[in-house]
């Protein structure tokens, strides 16, 4: 087992080093996590419920996917406004790459805003995101994006980086294959097809993130989840 120092070992790298050393338990595992599958990002879209202000007129969820995100801000009390496209938030937040989707969501109209509020968004959503971006640019740029007590809500992955990120993986490997037999306890017989998302393993540790944050957001929380993913929660603090 190894990391080194401060800088990150990817998801495929990590798997290597896995593979290498526990080879048949590692095979047996993929084998059985693939016949009983589930999102680890949808997993956490609860706590991000949870953790939605109290006032949430507008809210901006960079990189939905599919919208399952989306379609839960809809039920909380946001109505989503579905022609929001990249084009307009791509700039804003340093998003370049083709295939990255933003919607803005509005209780108060359905019509399409044209710009932020004045007094900025109430809400910004970042899941299984911030490690294809620029992270502190795009912290700095949503911590502006935000009204005063408007609230940032990261689900991200993080590289392995000291032996602490090494032991929150194993228990998350160790019970991934628990948890899908309970959300999918009917195996799957055919294999799914290939995630249509952009996939890039993360070039930055917690620990960089957790420093990072603190100097561009600070009293930014983050934690370490388990089943590969952190999670980071920032409210803007009151102007004077």
């Amino acid at each position: 087992m190894r990391w080194r120092g401060g800088d990150a070992v990817g998801a495929r790298e990590w798997r290597g080093i896995v593979e290498q050393k526990f080879g048949v338990v590692a095979r047996g595992l993929d084998r059985f996590n693939r016949r009983h599958p589930w999102s680890h990002n949808d997993h956490y879209h609860r706590w991000l419920l949870r953790m939605l202000p109290d006032r949430r007129c507008t809210a901006l969820d960079v990189g939905c996917g599919a919208g399952v995100l989306a379609r839960s801000l809809a039920g909380s009390s946001i109505a989503l406004s579905r022609s929001m496209r990249t084009r307009r938030w791509r700039p804003r937040l340093g998003v370049r790459s083709k295939g990255w989707a933003s919607r803005c969501a509005s209780r108060t109209s359905r019509r399409t805003p044209t710009r932020p509020s004045p007094a900025g968004l109430d809400v910004i959503t970042m899941v299984a995101v911030l490690h294809h971006l620029d992270p502190e640019p795009s912290l700095r740029r949503a911590g502006e994006l935000l009204r005063p007590g408007g609230r940032l809500l990261v689900i991200g992955l993080a590289g392995i980086g000291e032996p602490l990120d090494v032991a929150v993986d194993l228990a998350s490997a160790a019970l991934n294959p628990l948890v899908g037999l309970v959300k999918h306890p009917r195996a799957v017989r055919i294999p799914p097809p290939p995630d249509p998302m952009p996939m890039r393993d993360p070039d930055h540790t917690f620990g960089e993130l957790r420093e990072l944050a603190g100097r561009v957001l600070p009293g930014a929380r983050l934690r370490r989840r388990l089943f590969f993913r952190y999670t980071l929660a920032w409210t803007k603090p009151a102007v004077g």
